[in-house]
């Protein structure tokens, strides 16, 4: 098995463990990971997903280039394997994380290059260790960004920004992610999944209704024009107006405000 799950309470904990070639993406791992997020969803005593590499070296390499260069040699008289076995599967896989409706929060905790880098794109929160670095190296192999990084990246930390790591190739530490706005936070690496649980505890403490509707009305809501988005934050909001979260959210505000009177 290349994914393992574990259960921290409510928090699934989804390990990428190819620990010998950096925890890079192959197929049956994307595979699988799709798997395992499919069961996460699937059951309610899953309030948050922490997605994690095996070891202290990588987060994940990206995508296992054996499996990718097989797909292109495939494609020589056309793309269409390429991109049905590389992009199709890497767009499924980046979507899924994105959509999903639990919160992801990526723990990278070592070198997250190339579909390591567009998984932490695409996580709705992110943690670092205090060595992780990050890159876009697809360039260096003739091809963009193949699972949603040249799209996603411009629109999480701007376009300049994100072209200047795309045309390059170049990798950068933590510190400078953080800075970028591609990871929430960076910590000592013995405290990373501590610090992703606690961040998981702070989300999962309020209603699944609420944590729900929040993740969809940025996700869907984040690239249209504003008066689009708005309609989509109004739409939410009327999902979780008749919902147990919100009834509960009010009376023990409501109690709160009769205490102090």
């Amino acid at each position: 098995m290349t994914v393992h799950s574990a259960r921290d309470g409510d928090v699934a904990i989804l390990t990428i463990d190819r620990e010998s070639k950096l925890n890079a993406l192959d197929y049956p791992t994307v595979d699988a990971l799709l798997a395992h997020l499919d069961a996460a969803e699937r059951d309610d005593a899953v309030r948050a997903v922490i997605l994690t590499g095996a070891g202290d070296r990588a987060f994940s390499a990206g995508a296992d280039i054996p499996s990718l260069a097989g797909s292109i040699a495939r494609s020589a008289d056309g793309p269409e394997t390429a991109l049905r076995e590389i992009v199709r599967r890497g767009h499924a896989l980046t979507r899924r994380v994105e959509e999903f409706p639990k919160p992801v929060i990526a723990a990278v905790n070592g070198l997250a290059y190339g579909g390591g880098c567009e998984l932490t794109e695409a996580a709705p929160l992110a943690l670092a260790a205090e060595h992780a670095t990050f890159a876009k190296p697809e360039i260096t192999l003739g091809f963009p960004p193949p699972f949603g990084g040249s799209q996603r990246l411009p629109r999480h930390v701007g376009r300049k920004r994100a072209l200047e790591l795309i045309l390059t190739g170049d990798p950068v530490p933590a510190a400078r992610a953080a800075e970028l706005g591609l990871v929430n936070a960076v910590v000592p690496a013995g405290e990373l999944l501590g610090a992703a649980r606690d961040l998981a505890a702070r989300i999962t403490r309020h209603a699944p209704t609420a944590v729900a509707a929040c993740l969809r009305a940025v996700t869907r809501g984040i690239n249209l024009p504003i008066e689009e988005g708005l309609a989509v934050e109004a739409a939410w909001f009327a999902a979780t107006v008749p919902t147990e979260g919100v009834r509960d959210g009010l009376r023990r505000f409501l109690d709160r405000s009769a205490d102090r009177r």
